[in-house]
């Protein structure tokens, strides 16, 4: 795997880094000014995760997110606008440590994604259910 540390690779992570769980469209709207194409962009999202630099973190319903935050820790997405949030929760120990005991399966990490309403999303339903 390519770990040199090109400009483009560090325009990328910094991107990610700096916006709050981007997709590739948003990391490319951001170097774009520096002359970084979307297939420079998409290498280098693609390389950066495997790397383990950034997490990839796919909702399901949409694109693919990025998160510079590569230490364990669990997402919440909207199902109604659609953005992700960092849960607050620690992770969890318990799971692992269960499938090593019952299934004799070593994890080396796990994901979680909570699905569900954010808070400004139900404020919205409830304002609309009070004019409409």
């Amino acid at each position: 795997m390519d770990r040199r540390n090109t400009l483009q690779r560090q325009l990328v992570l910094g991107a990610v880094r700096s916006l709050h769980h981007p997709d590739a469209e948003e990391v490319y709207g951001a170097v774009a000014e520096a002359g970084i194409g979307k297939a420079t962009v998409y290498r280098n999202l693609h390389l950066l995760a495997a790397c383990g630099d950034i997490r990839r973190i796919d909702a399901g319903d949409g694109p693919t997110h990025y998160d510079g935050r590569t230490e364990a820790h669990y997402h919440l997405h909207c199902r109604v606008c659609g953005r992700l949030f960092d849960a607050t929760m620690r992770p969890l120990a318990a799971p692992e440590i269960y499938l090593e005991r019952t299934d004799g399966f070593t994890v080396e990490g796990h994901e979680l994604l909570f699905v569900g309403i954010c808070s400004d999303c139900k404020n919205k339903q409830k304002g609309d259910d009070k004019h409409g």
